[in-house]
């Protein structure tokens, strides 16, 4: 059985098909990429049986014939989290801590980073938004460092290509060379629910079904926790 999905979620699906198939459940292989690019190669009619992308894209992909209706199912909320470069290679950590004390203190830290980093998912369009929402656009527009597709942000972070950088906390949750100073206030969150759905274009449906069901489990909570993931209803 194949899958697709975008990379903020690589690391916990892996966990997922493991304990999938611990229960008896077929094995799943799962490809990781960008999600802009996992999104076109489903929509072009790729044979994969399972694909995992924030809802909204999932949604898209229902209402065009892509997935089957219906079986867009959220799966896990995430936050996003603000992160700088740090020399140490112990994996990165986060205390449960906001990054700043309000909006207020989020576009202070804007204005006086050098290079920001983002990434093309979801969080990086809503970050955008927020700062054009806030007139910063223009202003941020040079400083901007969008990742490229299926680079992790972290990685532009220990690189010393950006000073500041934004991402799901599970990306950043264990990375070498960065420091999480924690996730996004109550006044300016950006939250991500990530889903799954079954592929039009499956050769096992059935089969797929019950992979996801799995998934969407309460034997899914505690892998979720463990990749700083809340469940989807949280």
């Amino acid at each position: 059985m194949r899958a697709i999905s975008s990379m903020a979620t690589r690391h916990v699906l892996a966990d997922l098909k493991a304990a999938a198939v611990a229960a008896g459940l077929p094995e799943v292989e799962v490809e990781s990429v960008g999600g802009v690019d996992a999104a076109k190669r489903v929509a072009e009619g790729e044979q994969l049986d399972l694909v995992f992308l924030a809802v909204d894209a999932l949604q898209r992909l229902a209402d065009g014939g892509h997935v089957v209706a219906g079986s867009v199912t959220p799966l896990m909320l995430s936050q996003v989290a603000v992160a700088v470069p740090s020399e140490s290679d112990e994996p990165a950590t986060h205390d449960g801590a906001y990054a700043f004390p309000d909006a207020a203190g989020l576009r202070a830290a804007l204005q006086q980073a050098a290079r920001i980093g983002y990434s093309t998912g979801p969080s990086g369009v809503a970050l955008v938004k927020m700062i054009d929402g806030w007139g910063l656009g223009e202003e941020l527009g040079q400083r901007m460092v969008r990742a490229r597709p299926g680079i992790p942000v972290a990685r532009s972070l220990a690189d010393g290509d950006v000073d500041l950088g934004f991402q799901q906390l599970s990306e950043l949750v264990g990375q070498p060379g960065v420091r999480i100073l924690g996730v996004l206030p109550p006044d300016c969150a950006i939250d991500t629910v990530f889903g799954g759905a079954v592929a039009a274009a499956s050769g096992d449906p059935a089969g797929a079904f019950e992979v996801l069901r799995f998934f969407a489990s309460e034997a899914a909570a505690p892998i979720l926790a463990a990749h700083s993931f809340a469940p989807a209803g949280s």
